[in-house]
């Protein structure tokens, strides 16, 4: 007898990673270019190591503050006054800002905040996969509004949004830029999905953790740039990708000070908080890594262009060069079921990507390639794939 048969069926059918399927598959072989999970190449930067080792060596090892060390939600006030902050445009405080054990951790709260058991988001798709898995484990229905790919790239038609609502909708997930696509909203577009939250009474929550890494400007358009400070927001974020500190599983959330008690209680029932020392290297990434997230995002860009080129060239690519992000989420003349694909470029072409069936509906023909690495090595995964798909 299984003993599966006797937990909860939401855990019991939590759907295992395509990524990870394939990460698995290839991790030992050598002479495979990683270019299959989400993060870059480089280590977290001295700086910020130093401080955490500093509160590390200081001995701050004790239980915290649920919602944050007040040091840090004053320094994520200082970040989002530079880079959020305008004429007209509400004063960001520390109490806008949760300290919470990663950004999934941070997606694992705005889901509990918002929707349970019977409940719908509606989302984009093709999408990060652990979203649909953690809105699933909670009891909940995940509700996908395919992103088109069309001779000008990704894009959303609006309509479709409306047109997946229902009464059991609570809420709006919105990843922009996105997250495998690169697809990227204008402002108007984040005007016209605010107006149907608004409307409806819908929640929304913005994960726009990869804002910095945009190539239409200085930072991507945010809800932040056209909200009023009692909209139905919820912001998740991250300090994985801006600062290359995925493994230290560190996030937050921007919300309205009038949530605060509760987001702290499920802080305190999920995690009881981040450890001191770790938040001591988070002031750091905050207060003096802007020109190291200026340098990831233009080295991707510049990596993107030659990737792009090269796969282009063989003519038997779908692509559009991403708006924001640092994946190239393409198609391959004749392959229909990624997912095998993605293995066979690992035997064959001994390049490691992720599988576009792990991302959902839309992506199933698609490969996704995080190009946050070296020149050198994304050009050289460039120069295999194009041999590879010229062999097909």
């Amino acid at each position: 007898m299984s003993l599966t048969r006797h937990v909860r069926r939401q855990a019991a059918d939590a759907p295992e990673s395509g990524i990870v399927a394939v990460m698995n598959h290839g991790r030992r072989q050598e002479g495979v270019l990683p270019l299959w999970a989400g993060e870059g190449d480089l280590p977290t930067p001295e700086f910020i190591r130093e401080a955490a080792a500093k509160g590390l060596a200081d001995g701050e090892t004790f239980y915290t503050w649920q919602a944050g060390i007040p040091e840090l939600r004053e320094a994520l006030a200082r970040y989002h006054a530079r880079h959020f902050g305008g004429p007209g445009r509400e004063q960001h405080q520390p109490e806008n800002f949760y300290v919470t054990n990663s950004g999934m951790h941070a997606i694992q709260l705005a889901i509990h905040a918002t929707a349970g058991v019977g409940d719908e988001i509606v989302y984009l798709s093709p999408a990060w996969p652990n979203f649909v898995g953690a809105m699933g484990i909670a009891g909940g229905a995940p509700v996908p509004v395919r992103l088109d790919f069309t001779d000008n790239g990704w894009s959303l038609d609006v309509e479709k949004i409306a047109s997946a609502i229902t009464s059991r909708t609570r809420a709006l997930f919105i990843n922009t830029p996105s997250n495998p696509t690169g697809w990227a909203a204008d402002e108007m577009t984040l005007r016209e999905i605010l107006d149907l939250a608004r409307r409806h009474g819908l929640w929304i929550i913005a994960d726009e953790i990869y804002t910095h890494f945009y190539y239409g400007g200085r930072r991507a358009p945010s809800f932040m740039d056209i909200m009023e400070p009692e909209d139905r927001i919820i912001f998740v974020n991250s300090f994985s990708k801006n600062w290359a500190m995925t493994g230290w599983r560190v996030g937050w959330i921007t919300v309205h000070p009038a949530l605060g008690p509760m987001l702290e209680n499920l802080i305190q029932y999920s995690t009881s908080g981040v450890p001191q020392f770790l938040q001591r290297g988070a002031v750091a990434a905050l207060d003096h890594g802007d020109a190291f997230i200026r340098s990831q995002a233009e080295r991707a860009r510049n990596v993107r262009d030659g990737l792009c080129a090269t796969l282009a060239a063989t003519g038997r690519v779908r692509l559009s060069p991403p708006q924001g992000a640092f994946y190239l989420f393409f198609g391959v003349d004749g392959i229909k079921d990624s997912f095998q694909a993605a293995f066979d470029i690992v035997d064959q072409a001994k390049v490691g990507l992720a599988p576009g069936t792990a991302f959902g509906e839309g992506g199933e023909a698609y490969l996704r390639l995080c190009f946050a690495r070296r020149p050198d090595q994304v050009e050289e995964a460039a120069d295999r794939l194009a041999e590879w798909i010229n062999r097909l």
